[in-house]
């Protein structure tokens, strides 16, 4: 495999988390008040796409496979839950 193949297929393998994270960010930015303390745009961008990809590279490791319909159940949840953290959702 050359070194540009590893490249495409790391980037596929990431690109769940990179849409689910800008998702919820343009979301977030779009429905919810930006309310003092909350991170800028890019910083919980930044967070919750290494949230995804933790989740993706767990769920590849305990699960053996890519792509498990579970890896993406648990990256939803996991940059929802991270991102309502982001967002001090407690206090809403």
């Amino acid at each position: 495999m050359s070194f540009l193949d590893l490249i495409n297929h790391l980037m596929n393998f990431l690109a769940p988390a990179f849409a689910v994270a800008l998702g919820l960010v343009a979301g977030a930015r779009g429905w919810i008040r930006r309310a003092p303390g909350q991170p800028a745009w890019w910083k919980q961008w930044i967070v919750l796409s290494a949230t995804g990809a933790l989740v993706l590279v767990l769920g590849l490791v305990l699960l053996g496979r890519d792509g498990r319909m579970a890896t993406y159940l648990a990256l939803v949840l996991a940059c929802g839950s991270v991102q309502w953290l982001l967002l001090q959702g407690w206090r809403r």
